[in-house]
């Protein structure tokens, strides 16, 4: 494996991004934020990505940030991405957080970062920041009550007390419990996602992470802006002429 602390490979049309700082449980330092940061930049850029995973090297999704690179004053954040070069921008198209082992405290928002978690059975969530005087401000805080219930991400931030993969998902945190490693389902779900009509895939992605902050009056016109494009695009005439010739489509990304 190399000695490169964010790997990168490519399977079909999915980038898969892999944290490999395994001796210290893929803490996030500045060159993991930087080398995420770039992986995020090159899946919005090339056109034949259309889907992304992000994992751990060594069975650790991540432990958080580098503590001690952050006592020498070392920010693991990138402007304009934040936390890990994902915590404040998502990338335009999807991302599947593969997990094993821990996802804790800025490694947990990591995960909230993504727009489905797949994890092995015997992984660990939490933000236990608290439990060290600090405070989730990667995106916990904030993330947390929009995808679980309030008073459960209320309790997880006071405590900093961990929960299991089958917790995670009784709650609906997760998408997917593996009994192994996550990567190969991980894998598996990106590659359905990526066989989807590319444009429809942002406009989607892009409506569900945004439309909460929508009003009423809004929101139709708000998703129309979105959705309008995708509507009369060249990949929607394809995608009808697909299914009507029974055949598989050939995206074009416009």
């Amino acid at each position: 494996m190399s000695d490169a602390e964010v790997l990168t490979e490519v399977e079909g049309n999915v980038l898969i991004v892999t944290i490999n700082r395994p001796a210290a449980k893929n803490a996030v330092n500045r060159a993991v934020a930087e080398g995420v940061a770039a992986a995020m930049e090159r899946l919005d850029a090339e056109s034949d990505l259309r889907c992304a995973v992000l994992t751990g090297a060594g069975g650790t999704f991540c432990a958080g940030m580098d503590l001690k690179a952050f006592l020498k004053g070392e920010m693991p954040s990138v402007p304009g991405r934040g936390f890990g070069g994902l915590a404040e921008q998502s990338p335009k198209k999807p991302i599947v957080a593969a997990v094993d082992g821990y996802a804790l405290a800025g490694g947990m928002e990591l995960a909230l970062a993504c727009d489905l978690i797949v994890a092995s059975a015997s992984s660990m969530f939490g933000i236990p920041e608290t439990k060290r005087g600090l405070a989730a401000a990667a995106g916990g805080l904030m993330r947390l009550p929009r995808q679980i219930p309030p008073r459960i991400a209320m309790e997880l931030a006071l405590t900093g007390d961990f929960i299991t993969a089958q917790r995670a998902y009784e709650i609906g945190f997760i998408n997917q419990i593996t009994e192994g490693p996550s990567l190969e389902a991980a894998k598996a779900l990106a590659a359905k996602i990526a066989e989807n009509g590319p444009l429809a895939l942002m406009a989607s992605k892009a409506i569900i992470r945004e439309s909460h902050e929508w009003t009423e009056a809004e929101m139709w016109q708000k998703q129309t802006t979105y959705t309008m494009p995708v509507l009369t695009s060249q990949d929607a005439r394809e995608g009808a002429a697909a299914f009507a010739e029974k055949r598989k489509p050939n995206w074009q990304g416009k």
